[in-house]
């Protein structure tokens, strides 16, 4: 069943937002418990060659008799002709997904979404805040960041974990670390082996010096968590436009269509994922909304 997915017309570059293709996993990687990077690539060689995407967006990730969910790319923009999606089972589709191996076939649609103005912050400082899979989203970032180093000027990432087994990317810090990103972890509960920083993410902007002028906040991860993170930063002065948010809604449609995903005003598979918080503000820790 599940290497049964098909377009009626064969998948083209120029198909309709709403199409499924069929995607081959090429590769599996298991980041941490019950979480696990899925390379992907589309079957059809032309669709394989046109496809891109930019860092912040989105797929809808399909398979027949289950349904089909968004996961955000978490590979690099740069190379898209493999999409790298890391995903959490969580629900009866990651779940079902969790069953698959390498050389099954997945239901792809997408990219959707708005990405991070990583053209716009050219010239920023960038604090990045994360936690937990929340990490996935803005890995794409770090790529585009380090293809770019010159363009950006000092890179901080606070990224937290409930405990040391539960980081992602981990075998990769060393890299970022040497290529100019300050790292700052942390965990909730730590393991005899941490020696590192034990408490929640916004925690860690004490540990920073940052120039209010001149600072752009990415973050993702729980919504606790990024309520704490615009405090910690709009007390340092940092404006409000300078902090960009990645939200999670329960999107459908990825189109704007179903209105699953409205938030306030805003349509977060269409105007989202990525906000700035000036944008939302007033709608953001708003119950029901």
């Amino acid at each position: 069943m599940l290497n049964t997915i098909t377009t009626a017309t064969g998948p083209t570059p120029d198909a309709g937002p709403m199409r499924t293709h069929p995607a081959r996993i090429i590769a599996i990687k298991e980041e941490a418990y019950a979480i696990a990077t899925y390379e992907i690539e589309f079957e059809d060689p032309a669709l394989k060659e046109a496809y891109q995407f930019k860092a912040g967006q989105f797929n809808m990730l399909y398979l027949p008799g289950i349904g089909e969910a968004p996961i955000s790319m978490s590979s690099d923009p740069a190379t898209p002709q493999v999409i790298g999606h890391t995903i959490r089972y969580a629900g009866n589709l990651t779940r079902a997904i969790s069953r698959l191996q390498v050389g099954d076939v997945i239901g792809v649609r997408g990219p959707y979404g708005s990405a991070w103005p990583l053209e716009q912050i050219e010239g920023d400082d960038l604090c990045i805040v994360t936690g937990g899979i929340g990490l996935a989203p803005l890995r794409p970032v770090i790529y585009h960041v380090l293809r770019h180093r010159e363009r950006y000027g000092r890179v901080f990432l606070l990224y937290g974990a409930r405990t040391p087994d539960d980081m992602l990317y981990e075998d990769e810090f060393e890299s970022w670390k040497q290529q100019g990103i300050q790292l700052y972890l942390t965990v909730d509960r730590a393991d005899p082996s941490w020696r590192g920083h034990v408490g929640v993410v916004p925690m860690l902007f004490y540990l920073l010096r940052l120039d209010p002028k001149k600072t752009t906040v990415l973050t993702c991860g729980p919504e606790i968590m990024i309520h704490f993170v615009i405090y910690e930063a709009m007390a340092r002065r940092i404006p409000k436009e300078r902090i960009y948010v990645s939200m999670e809604r329960n999107m459908k449609c990825g189109v704007g269509i179903c209105g699953h995903c409205q938030f306030g005003p805003h349509f977060v598979c269409k105007e989202g994922p990525v906000f700035p918080y000036a944008a939302i503000e007033p709608f953001f820790g708003v119950e029901d909304f």
